[in-house]
């Protein structure tokens, strides 16, 4: 805008627009008897004023001092300067407070990042721990798992030989059996020769063949053994008879 000069001066304003410092071209600014307290920061942008007059204003203190009177052209003048030195200075200081906040904000969410990325590297540290305990605990039921199977093969084994210990251990009496078998064998041949011997006793007794040598001496010793044989009872019923008395 190529606004010049402006006389706003009883109005009863009490506050100039935030975007007032778009009047770059203004030189003259009358704001005689308003209800302002402050100017707008966009003030210091009024970089071509010269003549300025804030009487009969309820200004701010400070900015009260820094205006002065303008009782005349050259306390004007003045004013103007001073004004426009005071609001640079408000808004520098609002410009370094936001650069400040910028940056406090600029260094709160590096460090919100930097939170992040240590809870990310957390994260992944207890996960990877995690993963090797799961590993860890794998491997340890898997060697469980095969100590136990190789302990089950062992008990199984053992279980084999003893049983098959019993059997083994059960030939032993094997010779018994063969020697039970060969007594009745040898019973069996006694018995056979004992037959033998009837049959020829009988033979030689009742037969004709009685008269033949073999039968003679068959015969013979028969009669032997049957003498023999009572004279031993007869030994026995004396010793009997002895013992009695």
């Amino acid at each position: 805008m190529h606004l010049v000069k402006l006389d706003l001066s009883k109005n009863r304003l009490q506050q100039l627009p935030l975007d007032f410092g778009r009047l770059v071209n203004l030189q003259h600014l009358d704001l005689l008897n308003n209800r302002l307290v402050t100017l707008p920061v966009s003030f210091a942008q009024l970089k071509n004023l010269k003549w300025l007059d804030l009487k009969d204003n309820p200004l701010d203190p400070v900015l009260a001092k820094v205006a002065g009177d303008c009782l005349d052209e050259k306390q004007c003048k003045q004013a103007a300067v001073k004004v426009l030195q005071h609001m640079k200075a408000i808004q520098s200081e609002q410009d370094q407070q936001r650069q400040r906040k910028l940056q406090a904000e600029r260094e709160m969410e590096k460090k919100r990042e930097a939170e992040q990325r240590a809870k990310e590297a957390l994260e992944r540290e207890l996960r990877k721990r995690e993963k090797a305990e799961e590993k860890e605990r794998r491997r340890r039921e898997y060697d469980a798992q095969k100590a136990a199977k190789q302990e089950m093969e062992k008990k199984t084994k053992k279980e084999t030989v003893h049983t098959r210990k019993p059997a083994s251990s059960s030939r032993p009496p094997q010779p018994a059996r063969h020697k039970a078998s060969w007594s009745r064998s040898v019973l069996r041949v006694l018995l056979f020769v004992l037959f033998c011997i009837l049959c020829t006793l009988a033979a030689c007794k009742l037969t004709e063949l009685q008269h033949q040598p073999l039968c003679v001496s068959v015969n013979t010793l028969y009669e032997d053994v049957v003498a023999a044989l009572q004279n031993h009872k007869t030994l026995q019923n004396m010793l009997q008879h002895n013992s009695h008395q």
